[in-house]
C-alpha cells in the first residue's frame, strides 16, 4: 500500500512561507508528478513527504497512519536523487544492497532482493562493476536498484534525469515508466520538465510559489487548463496568449490557443504576419510568427512539408472550437 495524504501542510524558513496550506491526495499505485518553474516548492514539498524537513503544521498521512513527526528510514519511502549518490569504491552489488546491510537483513535475503532488482533493470551483467565503469543511464539505475530493494511502499523521486543527456533521458523516461507499470507501486517525480510530467504521469500536479494550481491527468490539463498559468506551463511549445480587441471578441481579458491548433493557410486567412524564425524538424515545422498585432510573437506548429523562410509573409486561421478564454483574474471562463 502506498496511499499518501497531505492535510493542511504548510512549510516556512524563517519568516518566509514557501508552502502555503495545502491539501492533496495521491492515491496507492498512482504516478504523480509535481511540475512547475525553478522555485515553486516541488523538491520541497517531497521532501516533506520524506520526512527530510519538517512540517510547520498541517500533517501527513502513509496509508491512513500519521507520519508528520515519523523519521524518514521509518516511512517505508525510498528517495532517488539527480545526483546517484553512489559510493564510487563500491561494487554495483554492494552499491545497490547498502540499505539492506544497514538494515541487517539476512545475507541470503539481501542476495534475493539484489539479483531481483538487477534483472528487473537489466543490471545483471553490471554488477561487479564499480560506478565509474557505468555510464550516466547506468548510474541512474544503480540508484533506482538501490531504492527497489528496500521494497518501500512509495518510490520519491526527485529530478532524476537532469544529469543526463537529451538521448539518455527520453530512454530513461521510458524505463522509469515501464518499471513503474510492472511494480505497481505509488511513485512521486519532480521535475521542471513538463514534457516529462505529460508522458509519465498518471496525475499531475502544478506548482507555483508553494500553491497548487490545478491537479488531473495530463490530458486535462492539456485540454482544459484551470487558469492562463497553466495554460502558458502544459504544452510544448507552449500555448499562445494574445490579450487585447481580439480577446474582447470572444468575450475574454485573454484567450488562449495552441500552436497546433492554428492552420496556414494562403487564402481566407484571418490572421496575417511574417515568418521570424522557422525551426524544420522533419515531420513538424515550428512557425514565429511577428507583426500581427496581437502579440509579440505567435507560434505555429505547422506540417514539415511547408517551405516558408524567415521574412515571409504567411496567413494564419485559428481554429474557433480550440480557443481557451480567460477572465481578468486568469481563471478559465467555461
Amino acid at each position: 500500500m502506498g496511499k499518501i495524504t497531505l492535510q493542511k501542510v504548510v512549510k516556512t524558513f524563517g519568516n518566509v512561507q514557501v508552502i502555503p496550506p495545502l491539501d492533496l491526495t495521491i492515491e496507492d499505485g498512482e504516478f504523480t508528478v509535481f511540475v512547475g518553474p525553478s522555485g515553486c516548492g516541488k523538491s520541497t514539498l517531497l521532501r516533506l513527504i520524506a520526512g527530510l524537513e519538517d512540517v510547520t503544521s498541517g500533517t501527513i498521512l502513509i496509508d491512513g497512519q500519521d507520519a508528520t513527526a515519523v523519521p524518514p528510514a521509518k516511512r517505508g519511502l525510498a528517495m532517488v536523487f539527480q545526483s546517484y549518490a553512489l559510493y564510487p569504491h563500491m561494487s554495483v552489488r554492494k552499491n545497490i544492497a547498502f540499505p539492506l546491510r544497514m538494515a541487517k537483513l539476512p545475507k541470503e535475503e539481501q542476495d534475493r532482493r539484489v539479483e531481483q532488482a538487477a534483472s528487473v533493470l537489466n543490471l545483471t551483467d553490471y554488477l561487479d562493476r564499480r560506478p565509474g565503469q557505468l555510464s550516466g543511464g547506468q548510474r541512474q539505475r544503480v540508484a533506482i536498484g538501490r531504492a527497489i530493494v528496500r521494497e518501500p511502499s512509495a518510490f520519491l523521486f526527485d529530478e532524476p534525469l537532469s544529469n543526463l543527456d537529451a538521448a539518455l533521458r527520453v530512454g530513461m523516461r521510458l524505463e522509469i515508466s515501464e518499471l513503474h507499470k510492472r511494480l505497481a507501486t505509488t511513485m512521486i517525480y519532480v521535475t521542471h520538465d513538463q514534457v516529462e510530467a505529460m508522458t509519465m504521469a498518471d496525475k499531475i500536479v502544478v506548482l507555483q510559489a508553494g500553491n497548487i494550481e490545478q491537479v488531473g491527468s495530463p490530458l486535462e490539463l492539456y485540454r482544459e487548463p484551470r487558469n492562463v498559468f497553466v495554460a502558458g506551463f502544459i504544452g510544448s511549445p507552449k500555448m499562445n496568449l494574445i490579450e487585447g480587441p481580439e480577446a474582447e471578441k470572444h468575450g475574454a481579458h485573454t484567450i488562449g490557443i495552441r500552436p497546433e491548433h492554428i492552420d496556414v493557410l494562403s487564402e481566407g486567412a484571418i490572421w496575417n504576419g511574417t515568418v521570424g524564425v522557422a525551426e524544420h524538424l522533419g515531420s513538424d515545422t515550428f512557425f514565429h510568427v511577428h507583426g500581427t498585432g496581437l502579440a509579440e510573437t505567435l507560434t505555429i506548429r505547422a506540417d514539415g512539408e511547408i517551405s516558408l523562410r524567415h521574412g515571409d509573409p504567411i496567413g494564419l486561421v485559428p481554429r474557433a472550437d480550440m480557443i481557451h478564454r480567460f477572465d481578468a483574474q486568469g481563471l478559465r471562463i467555461a
